[in-house]
């Protein structure tokens, strides 16, 4: 079985402004994070509110394993911010 971190490298991302259109969500409703990430602006769920029907779309990340260290559980600020 795969990890996490192997289907994560795998998969092939899309630009967040084709995913959204897909799903009929206007540019301008975009807040964009570069090309591949968004939030939703607060006028677009105003818009969809009180419509009857919808989709709930869970999106989750995966942060990359830290490299180059054995000690995994220090606290504080990283190197050069102490």
């Amino acid at each position: 079985m795969k990890s996490d971190i192997e289907i994560a490298q795998e998969a092939v991302m899309q630009p967040i402004r084709e995913v959204a259109a897909v799903y009929g969500i206007p540019e301008e409703d975009l807040e964009l994070y570069g090309a591949y990430k968004a939030k939703l602006t607060d006028d677009l769920w105003e818009k969809v509110k009180d419509k009857p029907d919808g989709k709930l779309v869970l999106v989750t990340a995966i942060n990359q394993p830290c490299r180059g260290r054995k000690d995994h559980h220090h606290s504080g600020p990283g190197p050069g911010l102490r």
